[in-house]
């Protein structure tokens, strides 16, 4: 019989099942600018699962975690994001290459896929938060579905950070977090990274007036 669970633990599964719709809303989100807050409200629960997390084992580090979270994916991140949207004028629908129905089935299966996986290693592992390796794996996945499923480029971007939340999430959920030293280069290569997105972007832009991926692919088979 499973033993019952305390309230941080379920305040910790609230946060995840929430990380988890939000994933489902960007899978259905065609708006850009609203692709953009959801990104941002991931960061929120992010930083407030990393303090659940840190109040529970009573680790120091995980506290600073949920700052850096807080300042990178919460503020600044979406701060760069909506100014690149604006600058490039991509405010407009992103629809994607299949109907949202087929991708919302689609994005069933792989959560239903994404628990089966996580199976074997959440019953090895002895965290307060192993049952949510499945919603880390699963987010994830999504995530990986978004990206694939977009032709534009600043919504394939969106899917990469998604995907780096849902990671973040998984080591909490598995390690309690990593070493300051590397949570903080991943943070800085990130940010590096939206940078060179951002300088990419306005290059796509000049040579084909669109950032649609599409028109790369013409040029390759011209």
């Amino acid at each position: 019989m499973m033993p019952p669970l305390n309230l941080a633990t379920q305040l910790l599964h609230v946060l995840a099942a929430g990380l988890l719709m939000i994933s489902f809303s960007m899978l259905a989100q065609r708006r850009t600018r609203r692709l953009i807050v959801l990104l941002a409200w991931q960061g929120v629960v992010l930083t407030a699962s990393t303090l659940l997390v840190a109040v529970t084992a009573h680790l120091q580090h995980l506290y600073y975690s949920a700052a850096l979270t807080l300042i990178e994916k919460v503020w600044l991140m979406p701060w760069i994001l909506l100014r690149l949207m604006r600058r490039l004028g991509i405010e407009g629908d992103s629809d994607p290459l299949v109907n949202i129905p087929t991708l919302m089935l689609v994005g069933l299966g792989l959560v239903i896929f994404a628990f089966g996986l996580a199976q074997p290693i959440s019953s090895l592992a002895t965290t307060v938060t192993r049952q949510t390796l499945g919603i880390a794996m699963a987010v994830i996945l999504l995530a990986f579905l978004m990206m694939i499923a977009r032709h534009k480029a600043v919504t394939q971007v969106i899917g990469f950070l998604s995907m780096e939340n849902g990671l973040f999430f998984a080591a909490t959920s598995t390690t309690y977090g990593m070493p300051m030293v590397i949570e903080l280069g991943i943070a800085l290569d990130l940010l590096v990274g939206v940078f060179i997105f951002g300088i990419f972007f306005f290059q796509i832009r000049e040579q084909f007036d669109s950032l649609d991926l599409h028109q790369l692919e013409a040029l390759k088979e011209d």
